[in-house]
């Protein structure tokens, strides 16, 4: 199982967005796209920031409620991202995952630039494809 890695499973076309993106705008690419959220990226493609649906969430309902779009991305992001690396194990980011939360990571290369993400969703059917062939194996 170590020897999976998380280039084999991430999905090499992330929305991305920026920081002075409108909130609805954000809104919408993440509406159709299947991701959870996205990373907010600066003019070189490097990770800035995250941005969750819920945070979009939050963030529409507010100006909903006063009947305004004055939001921006840069004004919800979280600059504080957990991030993969394309040559992470799969085990390891699984047990990333367990324990800090975040159901979806961007995977950056060595110089922040934002090359993927990867969802639990992902993580899970790795571990699933390897469970399986190992249960094969032991028939």
């Amino acid at each position: 199982m170590n020897s999976l890695k998380v280039s084999d499973y991430m999905q090499l076309r992330p929305v991305k967005l920026t920081v002075d993106m409108p909130v609805a705008t954000a809104v919408d690419k993440l509406l159709k796209s299947t991701h959870i959220g996205a990373p907010v990226v600066d003019d070189n493609d490097a990770l800035v920031g995250w941005v969750s649906e819920q945070d979009c969430l939050a963030t529409l309902l507010e100006s909903s409620y006063y009947c305004e779009e004055v939001a921006i991305v840069g004004d919800l992001m979280r600059s504080d991202v957990l991030t993969a690396r394309s040559e992470d194990s799969i085990i390891e980011l699984a047990q990333k995952m367990v324990s800090a939360k975040p159901k979806s990571y961007p995977v950056i290369d060595e110089h922040g630039v934002v090359v993927g993400i990867i969802s639990r969703r992902d993580v899970l059917k790795a571990m699933d494809k390897q469970q399986q062939s190992c249960y094969e194996k032991c028939r």
